[in-house]
C-alpha cells in the first residue's frame, strides 16, 4: 500500500522560515543572557561600595602649653641732678640763722646723766661644766697626796677587810671655800663618813671661772680605801 504524504505536512517548504525563526530565537536568548549578567555585576558593584567603611577621623586634642608671664617692666632709672652753685649767688629761701645772743636770751644748762651702777647680785647658780674648773691648790696630784695623808682608815673597815672607792660631791664656792659635800657611793664601815671629814678639812680651792668670773661648781670626787 502506498502512502501518501500530505502537502501541508511538508517541511522543506517551511525550513528557511524555521531556520530564520531559530536564529532569532537564539539571539534574543543571547541578549538576555548578557543583560543578565551585566545587571549581576552591577548589583555586585553597589553591594561592594555599600560594605566599604569608612575610616573614622582621628581628631588629637593638644594641651595648650602655659605661656610663663612676662617679666615686669623695669623701673625707670632715677638720676639725680647736682648743680653747683658759686658763692657769690643769691639762694631764695635761704634760712639764716641769727647766732647773736639777746639779752632775754637765757641760758640752758643740761645736766649730765647720771648712770647708777647696778649692784652686783651674787650668783646663786651651781654650775657642772665651767671653762676653767677649780682647782685643789698644787693640782691634783697635791690633791691625791693630802687625801692619802689625812684619811684615818676606820677600825670597823679594817676589822672587816672593807676597801674601795667612796664617791663624795661637793660645791666649790666663790672664794674657794667647800660647801654641802654629800656621800654619793659609799662601801659602809664608816668609810663615807670619814671622806667627809676629810674634805671638809681641806684648805680653800681655786675657784672655777665661767667668763672670766668666779662662780660656783660642784665637784665630785672618789676616794680610795685600800689596806696595805
Amino acid at each position: 500500500m502506498e502512502l501518501k504524504k500530505n502537502p501541508k505536512a511538508d517541511l522543506e517548504k517551511r525550513r528557511g522560515l524555521y531556520l530564520e525563526i531559530g536564529l532569532v530565537v537564539i539571539l534574543f536568548a543571547c541578549l538576555v543572557a548578557f543583560n543578565i549578567k551585566s545587571s549581576d555585576a552591577d548589583e555586585t558593584t553597589v553591594f561592594q561600595r555599600e560594605a566599604v567603611q569608612e575610616e573614622e577621623e582621628i581628631i588629637i586634642q593638644t594641651q595648650e602649653q602655659e605661656l610663663p608671664p612676662p617679666p615686669p617692666p623695669e623701673a625707670p632709672e632715677v638720676t639725680t641732678v647736682l648743680e653747683i652753685v658759686s658763692d657769690d649767688k643769691v639762694i631764695e629761701n635761704e634760712l639764716v640763722v641769727n647766732a647773736e645772743v639777746d639779752e632775754n636770751t637765757q641760758n640752758i644748762e643740761i645736766a649730765p646723766v647720771q648712770i647708777e651702777e647696778e649692784e652686783e647680785v651674787e650668783e646663786t647658780t651651781i654650775f657642772t661644766v665651767v671653762e676653767n674648773d677649780p682647782e685643789f691648790p698644787g693640782g691634783m696630784e697635791a690633791l691625791y697626796k693630802y687625801l692619802a695623808q689625812n684619811i684615818k682608815y676606820p677600825q670597823l673597815a679594817r676589822d672587816n677587810n672593807i676597801t674601795g672607792k667612796v664617791y663624795v660631791t661637793f660645791v666649790v664656792e666663790r672664794d674657794g671655800s667647800i660647801a654641802n659635800p654629800k656621800v654619793l657611793r659609799d662601801i659602809g664601815g664608816g668609810c663615807g663618813a670619814e671622806a667627809i671629814r676629810v674634805i671638809k678639812s681641806m684648805p680653800k680651792w681655786t675657784p672655777g671661772k665661767q667668763r672670766g668670773k668666779a662662780v660656783r661648781v660642784q665637784f665630785n670626787l672618789p676616794v680610795n680605801f685600800s689596806l696595805q
